[in-house]
C-alpha cells in the first residue's frame, strides 16, 4: 500500500507529469533557444546519473506517473542509457505510465531500438524545417540528414514519433503544408509551437519572429476541415483532426491561450532545481536536500514544499509589444 499522499498543488491539481532536463548541453545551437556561444554547466552542478534515478524514483513514490526526459540534448548525456534503462523497473511495476523523450532526433539512429527495449513507446522530435539549408541556418550546428535517419530508425524501432515544429514568422510559414504532408505520409502527429521569450540569445528579437497559431490555423482553415478534439495529453496542447486527412495536428500557444488552469506538471532542470511554472523565476533547489541525506525524508519534504507554492499560471504576454513576463534563463536549461 501507498502511505504517501499524492502531490497536490493549492488549485487542486494533483501533480503526476515531470519533465525531466538531463542535461543543459546539445549539439545544435538553434537560435531560439541558445546563443551560439553557450557557456556549460560544470559537470559537479549536474546530477548524477544515480541522482536523477533517485530524484525521479522519489517523484514516482509521490503519484508522478508520466516523465518526460528533455535536455539541452538528453541523448548527448553520457551514458544516458543507463538510466532509461533504471527506470524501465517502474514501467514495469506499474508506478510509471510513461516513459518519453524530447530530442533533436540527432542520436535516434544510435538509441532507437535501445529506448525501445527500455519500455519506451512514443518520443518528440523537433524539426521546424525540411529544407535542408533551412535547417543548417536555424540549428546552426546541424545537419537534416542525420535527423531524418533519425526519425526512420525511431519508426523502424517500434516508437511513434510527433514533430514539434516552432512557428517562425518569415522562416517557415511558407513549409506549413509541406510539413503537414509530410507527417500524413508517415503518419505522424504535428504540433505547431508559439515561439516564446526565454533568454537573452543577443541576435533576435523574438517580436520579429512571432508568428500566432491562430493565423496558422486559419490558414489550415482554407484547405482543411478542422474539428477540434477534446484529449488533451497531460501536456499544453490543443488538438484538431484534419478530416480530410485524419491526422492529428496539435497548437501550443503559450502566450495567446493561457492553459494554466489544467497544468499538472512540473519541471526539473539538470541541476535539481525544480520549477513549478515555466513561466515563472519562482524554482526549489532540490539538490540540496538529495546531497544532504541518502535518506529520502528530506528531500520528499522539499519537494511538497515546492509543490505547495505552484502558481495558478503565468506572466507570459506579447500582446503590448513589448516582451514582458520574459525569463532570464534558456530553454535549454530549463529543459525545452
Amino acid at each position: 500500500m501507498n502511505t504517501h499522499a499524492p502531490l497536490i498543488d493549492p488549485f487542486a491539481r494533483a501533480i503526476d507529469y515531470l519533465r525531466v532536463s538531463v542535461t543543459d548541453r546539445c549539439d545544435f545551437r538553434c537560435v531560439y533557444c541558445m546563443s551560439e556561444n553557450m557557456t556549460f554547466l560544470p559537470k559537479k552542478e549536474l546530477l548524477t546519473l544515480e541522482e536523477l534515478d533517485r530524484m525521479c524514483s522519489t517523484f514516482i513514490r509521490l503519484g508522478v506517473r508520466k516523465l518526460r526526459i528533455t535536455g539541452g540534448e538528453p541523448l548527448v548525456r553520457r551514458d544516458i542509457m543507463t538510466f532509461f534503462r533504471a527506470m524501465t523497473r517502474h514501467l514495469d511495476s506499474g508506478a510509471l505510465s510513461e516513459l518519453t523523450l524530447t530530442t533533436n532526433g540527432s542520436q535516434l539512429s544510435r538509441f532507437a531500438s535501445d529506448l525501445h527495449a527500455a519500455g519506451m513507446r512514443r518520443i518528440n522530435v523537433s524539426l521546424d524545417t525540411l529544407d535542408e539549408a533551412k535547417f543548417a541556418q536555424i540549428t546552426r550546428w546541424g545537419r537534416l540528414p542525420q535527423v531524418l535517419n533519425g526519425i526512420d530508425a525511431a519508426q523502424k524501432a517500434g516508437l511513434r514519433v510527433k514533430i514539434n515544429a516552432v512557428a517562425l514568422k518569415g522562416f517557415n510559414e511558407d513549409e506549413l503544408f509541406r510539413l503537414q504532408e509530410w507527417c500524413a505520409s508517415r503518419d505522424m502527429d504535428l504540433t505547431f509551437i508559439e515561439v516564446m521569450p526565454m533568454g537573452d540569445l543577443g541576435n533576435e528579437d523574438r517580436l520579429d519572429q512571432y508568428w500566432s497559431l491562430k493565423d496558422l490555423r486559419a490558414r489550415l482553415a482554407e484547405r482543411f476541415t478542422l474539428i477540434d478534439l477534446a484529449e488533451r495529453t497531460g501536456g499544453p496542447a490543443r488538438y484538431v483532426q484534419l478530416q480530410e486527412t485524419g491526422q492529428k495536428i496539435g497548437f501550443i500557444t503559450p502566450l495567446t491561450h493561457n492553459f494554466c488552469e489544467s497544468c499538472n506538471r512540473v519541471r526539473l532542470t539538470c541541476t535539481g532545481e525544480l520549477y513549478m511554472c515555466l513561466g515563472q523565476e519562482d524554482m526549489a533547489d532540490l539538490r540540496a536536500p538529495l546531497r544532504a541525506s541518502a535518506d529520502d525524508t528530506a528531500l520528499e519534504n522539499a519537494i511538497r514544499a515546492a509543490i505547495a507554492r505552484k502558481p495558478k499560471g503565468h506572466d507570459f504576454d506579447y500582446s503590448r509589444q513589448k516582451v514582458d513576463g520574459q525569463v532570464s534563463r534558456h530553454m535549454s536549461h530549463t529543459g525545452g
